[in-house]
């Protein structure tokens, strides 16, 4: 039989949200990527500092152990280019305007 006592019955929730900051246009543009869990932010990835930065002790640890791998790092910063330009210069023709 499954236990659903109280210690088991909780929602919990694990969030990932990217956003881009464009000053302007494409001149300067900011990648932050936010790891958040039941609505504590425990990590976060700034494209202006080119690394993850935990948050609490948790986001901590597992910063240092992305931080130490050059290839996922690379892949990341590249997130600016790949992600945030590339999609400005899709949606900027009927975005921008309105």
């Amino acid at each position: 039989p499954l236990d659903l006592s109280y210690a088991h019955t909780g929602v919990f929730q694990e969030m990932v949200k990217s956003e881009c900051q464009f000053i302007n246009g494409t001149d300067r543009v900011k990648f932050v990527k936010r790891f958040i869990y039941n609505r504590e932010q425990y990590m976060h990835f700034d494209s202006e500092v080119g690394l993850y930065m935990g948050d609490t002790p948790y986001g901590e640890k597992v910063a240092r152990y992305w931080n130490s791998d050059p290839e996922w790092m690379e892949y990341r910063r590249d997130a600016v280019d790949r992600h945030c330009r590339h999609n400005y210069e899709l949606s900027s023709l009927f975005l921008v305007e309105r």
